[in-house]
């Protein structure tokens, strides 16, 4: 892969817009495929790894694991480590992943409208 020019105008550009966007910024936080989906399955309550595998079969373990690691990042995703044998990890969302929760339903809701109602029983 090919190395990121720090300087390069597009990333002057894209620092501007993070800063200046707010569309710019949600959609850094919560872009992609997997991230609104994953974050749907954590409003329903917090989740093990496992859970949120079974939940969404189509997403590869690194994919999961990298946006689950993103996702913690930004601040939408706490991740609680048990101090048990074996390891009891869950996933929960945090304040601010609460609060993205109403832009998802509301996402979801365009769909459907759009969709004319194909999405209803999914």
């Amino acid at each position: 892969m090919t190395a990121i020019k720090e300087t390069s105008t597009i990333q002057e550009n894209k620092a501007y817009a993070l800063e200046m966007c707010p569309v710019t910024f949600t959609m850094e936080k919560i872009g992609g495929y997997w991230k609104p989906i994953i974050l749907y399955h954590l409003s329903q309550g917090d989740k093990r790894y496992s859970e949120l595998k079974r939940a969404i079969p189509a997403i590869t373990e690194k994919m999961l694991i990298q946006h689950l690691k993103q996702l913690e990042a930004d601040g939408l995703v706490l991740r609680e480590a048990k101090p048990v044998v074996p390891p009891f990890v869950t996933y929960s969302l945090t304040n601010a992943g609460k609060g993205i929760i109403p832009v998802i339903n509301a996402m979801a809701g365009w769909a459907i409208q759009m969709s004319g109602g194909k999405f209803e029983n999914g």
